[in-house]
């Protein structure tokens, strides 16, 4: 992944994060879209519906790049096939 600097960083437009409110887990490339989902459990104070909103963030951008995402709903993360942690 291209590690992005704090200028960089600014000048991304907020609808190109995850997390626009917050400016949290850029969605640049496939390499990005795949660290927001491996962080997205990591990002604090945000409300179940901003969730809602940066999977679906995180779905586009997925999409867009040709990233496969093995689940539906960002509740799903962490969890194996049987439901279990």
């Amino acid at each position: 992944m291209s590690k992005l600097d704090q200028e960089d960083r600014d000048e991304i437009p907020g609808r190109q994060f995850a997390f626009p409110k917050q400016r949290k887990e850029p969605l640049e490339d496939a390499s990005h879209v795949r660290n927001a989902v491996a962080r997205f459990d990591r990002v604090e104070g945000v409300t179940d519906q901003e969730r809602d909103e940066a999977w679906k963030h995180i779905q586009a951008a997925a999409k867009k790049f040709d990233v496969e995402l093995n689940e539906k709903d960002w509740r799903e993360l962490g969890k194996d096939k049987k439901g279990k942690h």
